[in-house]
This record gives C-alpha cells, structure tokens and sequence, in this order.
C-alpha cells in the first residue's frame, strides 16, 4: 500500500520530489523514492539531509549516487539483466506484455524464460522489489474501486459452453462492479471478456464468442489465441476495466488480454493472497479443479476467522459438481455453520443466481 504521509511515505514521480521540497522538506529520513530520474536536482540532494531514504531505480548525475550513499542513504540500483522494471509504479497493460505478435518475442515471454533461468542473488532480488512495486501499484489501482472476484480453471477453450457462462458471468458482474480474476485464460479469460464488454450489449458478447471460438486456446500456438483477442480489442475498443493478477510461476500459460490491468508477480504464493483480499464485494467460484478448490478454501479460512463485517460473500456454481464430483460444498457448509460467514456462503446452479445475490449485496 502506498503512504504517503507519516513518517514513512512512498514517492513515485519527480513532482511528487518538487513539491515535498518546496513544502519545506528537508529531511528525507523515511522516505522511498521509486524509478525517479533526479539527473537534474543535484543541487536539491546536496542540500537535503538523505540519512535513512531509500532509492530504488533512481537515476544520478554523476558523482550524485556515491553522494548520498555517504551521506546515508540507501540505494538499489537497476539489475540489468531483468527485462522488466523492477521499480514499475503502475500495472501492466495488456499491449505493453504484449508488445509484439510473436509470442516468443514478448515481453512475457521474455520475462518467464529470464525468471526460469536467472537464479541469482540478484535476480532473487530484483524479483522481490518487482513484486514489492506491484503491490504498491496494485493498491493505488484499486482505491476507488469495489471489486468482484471470479476463480474457475484454466483450462477451459473458447468453444466450450462453459466458456460462454464464465463470459455471461463477467458481463453481469461487470455492469455493478469491477471484475477481477487470476488473469490467466480458460474461465479467467472468459470472466474478464464479459467484464470487458460489460458496457455494451449481449450481441457484442455473443459476436467476441464467435471470433474466440476460431483459436479455442493456447496451445499449439499462444500467437494464434492472442491475435483473435486482439481482433476483439480492436473490433470493440471502448471495453470496462477490469483486473487481472497472474503470475509468471505458471508462465506457460499466457495473460489474457482483456483485463485492462494486469498485476503480474513473479511468487505465486504472494499472488494468490492478494488476489482473494483485495475482491472486498466477494467471490464466484466456478467449477475447476486443484487450483480452484485450493482458492474456495483459502478464501473459506479468511472468512472462518473474521468479524461480520469484514466477512466477503463465496457463491459456488454448480449443486452436482460442488457437491459430488468435487465435494467442496458439504466440507465449506460444515465450517461456515454457527460462524459469522454462515450466512455469506451459497450453492446456486447458474451464473444468473450468482450475479443475482452478488449484485444484491452490492446495493
């Protein structure tokens, strides 16, 4: 979370800098200064008592960075070899990972072969402070906003009808809330469609479903799945913002390029955490598997030991499958009973249902 006032505050852009020091700052004890480009107030740092602040990813003059390192500060340069900013101090947007047609040349995908490779002391580092810096970016991203989480598994393809309901799903939530989803394709894909065109009508939905369902996934060719997305984007520009929050853990599989926000980590475990704390209007569980069934139960122990108010609303899809093939429900009704989260806690059977009671909580 950014601060920006106290005694610790976060500092992002060189207005931010210019102000603070004609505000009267002169002692920059606590603060943290991010990806700024100082190249031009040499003459503001020498006469500032740096003791105790932190750069990250500055740029100097010359002479500046020795400068204030003896005079007390600390300062973690750029690591070269990371093709992405470790400092970044906003999400990523879906053409920015996707920065060229050929997958492979990708900053994605370049990123992933780096992380898979790169096992330094360095590297460890700079993925840290990455991460570290999405956070931040994450939570300026959010403020404002009342977010809807959808969780459902990956490997659903395009052409699937459950693809279409996860769509459907997206689309409904979206017209009340922001839509935000692990970002990655299958039901995630199809959530931050329907987010995307949430905005617009059932035809626009219905017509992205038939230009999706040509390239059904990602495999053979990440390419192919991505260009037909882009052909959507490009056919329906003006989509609702959503979120999107993978991880290059799982790098294999692509981000999708309809969230309009994308807060990419390199640790999974770091990732998952976030992704169900910040859906603060609750989430919708769709049938999945190993990954799904690990979220309704993570989220299941945030709501176990919280307070009424603090308690978000799980809506499982699918009486049969949640109950039977994959028998999460019986399991997360026996915990919720005689807890604060007992009444937060539904089975429904379609994704009209589950945008019914979400919506209504919404109100």
């Amino acid at each position: 979370m950014k601060r920006n006032r106290g005694r610790i505050v976060q500092i992002d852009t060189l207005e931010e800098f210019d102000h603070r020091l004609r505000s009267g700052a002169r002692r920059l004890s606590g603060w943290r200064l991010m990806a700024i480009d100082l190249s031009q107030r040499s003459r503001e740092l020498r006469g500032s008592d740096v003791g105790g602040a932190l750069f990250l990813g500055c740029t100097f003059a010359d002479h500046d960075e020795d400068s204030v390192r003896a005079r007390g500060a600390v300062v973690f340069p750029e690591v070269p070899s990371v093709p992405v900013d470790t400092y970044r101090t906003t999400l990523y947007r879906p053409d920015e990972l996707y920065d060229q047609r050929d997958y492979e040349k990708t900053l994605d995908a370049r990123t992933y072969a780096w992380s898979q490779k790169d096992h330094s002391i360095d590297a460890t580092l700079a993925a840290a402070l990455h991460d570290h810096a999405v956070d931040g970016a994450l939570a300026a991203w959010i403020s404002g906003r009342r977010l809807v989480g959808i969780m459902g598994g990956h490997a659903l393809t395009r052409d699937q009808r459950k693809y279409a309901d996860a769509a459907q799903l997206g689309f409904l939530l979206g017209a009340h809330l922001t839509v935000a989803t692990g970002g990655g394709p299958g039901a995630m894909e199809a959530a931050n469609l329907g987010g995307y065109l949430s905005g617009g009508d059932e035809d626009d939905l219905r017509d992205a479903l038939s230009t999706l369902g040509r390239v059904p996934g990602f495999r053979p060719d990440i390419g192919a799945w991505a260009e037909a997305a882009f052909e959507v984007r490009e056919r329906h520009p003006q989509g609702a913002e959503s979120l999107g929050i993978p991880t290059w853990h799982y790098g294999h599989e692509p981000p999708n390029l309809f969230a309009s926000a994308i807060a990419k980590y390199f640790h999974n475990a770091q990732r998952e955490a976030i992704l169900l704390e910040v859906c603060q209007a609750g989430i919708v569980f769709l049938p999945g598997a190993g990954g799904t069934v690990q979220e309704i139960f993570q989220d299941a122990c945030e709501n176990y030991y919280a307070d009424e108010s603090a308690v978000a609303p799980m809506v499982l899809i699918g009486t049969d499958y949640w109950t039977n093939e994959y028998p999460a429900w019986p399991l997360l009704k026996a915990l919720a009973a005689g807890r604060p989260m007992e009444g937060h806690v539904h089975l429904v059977e379609s994704v009209q249902d589950a945008a019914e009671l979400i919506a209504a909580g919404a109100q």
